[in-house]
């Protein structure tokens, strides 16, 4: 069972690696009809996909769209092949050019059409920066594709109702999860870090952590004033209230990770013991996974 397991773990933690950068030229191609639009506020949208399954319909991560006087802002570009469909979809909620995109992290279901809207500001946290001039997409004449501007703690772009406060807090999902904030319109984007109700994974590769990421949700979420929708990475609509309880879960996940390896246990027992029961909704579909992370974090 151990070795079903964290063979099961691994294929997890390879499978999805293997999605969040994926091949320039993906096999299938998105459709606009297979997206749909959220009406968040007059000038604010939200983008998503009708489902995560079938494989057919999964565009990657939500795209939040502000609409300002002088353009549009994007937050997160979803996945490669979805790029024409994206293109047509926010015809359908307004005819202004897009002149800002703001990632979230380096995952290509986050980033993956950055390049089709010209060279327009790309703004995301110097180590997404990092992370996504790694990945092959961007290699070549696509480096001018890379964010042209660069945080560290917190940035604030425009003033008003147009106001946007990019922050980090942490490792989490990677080590560049930007929390992107509209104080105006009281919506925050949270990309990957809150991506579901499940357990988290981990990018280890691009610097995530499973240990640190209760801290930096909790973070996150003591800074979460006067916010009436929260946007997350694959999920619907949530509330404040929804990241609370996603902070306490992680808080419970590593501690229980971590008392059990102590006592001696196997990552296999680990994850049996665990129990979602006080949390309702949630899922154990990452939990392993996530175990064994934090098991090899934790020395």
């Amino acid at each position: 069972m151990k070795r079903f397991i964290a063979l099961a773990a691994i294929v997890l933690i390879g499978t999805t690696l293997a999605a969040y950068q994926a091949p320039a030229q993906p096999a299938i191609v998105g459709t606009a009809d297979k997206l749909e639009v959220v009406k968040l506020k007059d000038n604010f949208f939200v983008i998503t996909s009708s489902s995560t399954t079938p494989r057919e319909t999964f565009s990657g991560g939500k795209v939040s769209v502000l609409v300002t006087d002088t353009g549009v802002t994007l937050v997160d570009t979803k996945l490669a092949n979805w790029g024409q469909a994206l293109l047509d979809k926010l015809k359908t909620i307004t005819p202004k050019p897009v002149t800002m995109i703001i990632n979230t992290h380096t995952h290509g279901d986050h980033t993956g059409n950055d390049d089709k809207f010209g060279k327009v500001e790309i703004i995301a946290h110097e180590n997404t920066k990092a992370n996504m001039a790694k990945m092959p997409v961007f290699q070549g004449e696509k480096t001018q594709f890379l964010p042209s501007k660069t945080f560290t703690d917190k940035l604030t772009i425009g003033k008003g109702a147009s106001q946007i406060d990019l922050h980090y807090f942490g490792r989490a999902h990677t080590n560049g999860d930007a929390v992107i904030v509209f104080p105006a319109l009281r919506i925050v984007a949270m990309g990957d870090m809150f991506a579901w109700k499940d357990g988290p994974r981990c990018d280890t590769a691009n610097g995530g952590s499973c240990v640190d990421y209760p801290k930096t949700v909790a973070a996150a979420v003591a800074s979460l004033k006067n916010i009436d929708t929260v946007i997350p990475g694959h999920s619907p609509m949530m509330k404040v209230s929804d990241v609370q309880e996603y902070a306490r879960f992680l808080a419970d996940l590593v501690s229980s990770a971590q008392a059990s390896k102590k006592a001696g246990k196997s990552v296999d027992d680990a994850f049996a013991a665990f129990s979602v029961a006080k949390y309702p909704g949630y899922k154990t579909d990452n939990v392993a996974a996530a175990f064994q992370i934090i098991y090899d974090e934790t020395k």
